[in-house]
């Protein structure tokens, strides 16, 4: 049986992110709750654990618009505990020029995609509903999120395919055409789309039974749900696919085919959640997927992920709110944060649990 060690966020310090421009905290090992109403700050509060373990925000991609209203920078230090107690400081800062710098003990990395994966996170979002209702590039990045935290080449490959994919974009518009430099193009794109793809489709298949298991779990076991990834690379090469394309490509003036159209259907009962799925079952349906990252995560890493649990109690009936609360105080888990604008609920889950918690509340982005 393997052994699970946790790295955890023991102080954060918060300066100039949206709307808490200065905020200080020692959290607990295990439960953090942080209370507040609608706007208070809640979600902001997470979205700076997020960032100091992926390098961006959970919901922009403009850094400079997470830089509080009238200020030029924004900084964010975050002190962990390691599983040998000894301490480690990551450390983010943006400026209005849309600089940032991420340090870790004090040392700037270089890229900053070498920081991806050393401190794994999973965060559950009010704003998860994308991934159901929205188009499948929230579902890729929601595939390319995860997984870069697990393998470090696919991130490189994703990056790699994207550039390609964009230079090859801009030359399909260009008069006339070099067949040879599209070959060129065929062949790299190629190269790095074959392990895109075999890596997406090897964790979709450990997601979807460790999903199942969860929303069983939460519901009870009422309803059938699935989870099926769907890629153009299922028919073929990418190789063969372009060179069949090459004509429409042409006409239309950028690549058709290819792990950009790649995308994941969501079913429940045989049918499409975002037709089906009730908000209460949409909601469960999405936290079962987070757990299931989670699990798979805590497995690669050999250690438990942060959880970031926002907003999570709204629209679940009680059933599934007892359910999740038996699941994420177990000692499977490691350091959550959840945010509530009940303070009476959240005083409730305080007495269920046993073990290390600690409360906050936030208004107007103070930090109490």
């Amino acid at each position: 049986m393997s052994i699970f060690i946790q790295m955890y966020l023991k102080k954060l310090i918060i300066s100039n992110f949206k709307n808490i421009t200065e905020a200080e905290a020692e959290f607990s090992p295990k439960l953090n709750c942080i209370t507040g109403n609608n706007g208070s700050g809640k979600t902001n509060l997470l979205d700076t654990v997020y960032y100091l373990s992926m390098t961006k925000s959970y919901f922009s991609n403009l850094d400079q618009q997470n830089i509080s209203y009238n200020h030029e920078f924004t900084v964010l230090r975050g002190e962990y505990t390691n599983p040998d107690n000894s301490a480690e400081i990551i450390s983010v800062s943006i400026n209005r020029s849309g600089e940032k710098n991420i340090k870790r003990n004090s040392k700037s990395y270089q890229k900053l995609s070498d920081h991806i994966g050393h401190i794994p996170i999973v965060m559950v979002s009010p704003y998860d509903t994308c991934l159901i209702n929205e188009s499948g590039e929230e579902r890729r990045k929601f595939l390319n999120s995860i997984i870069s935290q697990l393998d470090r080449e696919y991130l490189r490959r994703v990056q790699n395919y994207n550039h390609l994919l964009q230079q090859r974009n801009r030359y399909l518009k260009e008069s006339p055409l070099n067949e040879d430099l599209l070959d060129t193009f065929t062949e790299r794109l190629s190269h790095n789309a074959e392990y895109i793809h075999e890596k997406r489709r090897i964790f979709t298949g450990k997601l979807l039974p460790l999903t199942l298991k969860y929303y069983d779990m939460l519901s009870g076991g009422r309803e059938t749900i699935d989870i099926r990834y769907k890629s153009d690379l299922d028919n073929g090469s990418l190789e063969a696919l372009l060179r069949a394309s090459l004509d429409r490509d042409k006409l239309l003036k950028y690549t058709t085919a290819g792990v950009q159209k790649d995308d994941l259907q969501f079913l429940m009962n045989g049918h499409p959640f975002r037709l089906c799925g009730s908000q209460g079952q949409q909601k469960t349906f999405l936290i079962s997927l987070k757990l299931a990252q989670f699990e798979i995560m805590r497995e690669m890493h050999g250690c438990s992920p942060v959880i970031l649990l926002d907003d999570v109690f709204d629209k679940l009936d009680m059933l599934r709110v007892e359910s999740l609360l038996n699941m994420v105080s177990s000692d499977f888990f490691g350091q959550i944060f959840i945010t509530d604008s009940n303070k009476v609920r959240i005083g409730g889950i305080l007495e269920k649990i046993n073990g290390s918690s600690k409360s906050f509340e936030i208004i107007s982005g103070k930090l109490k």
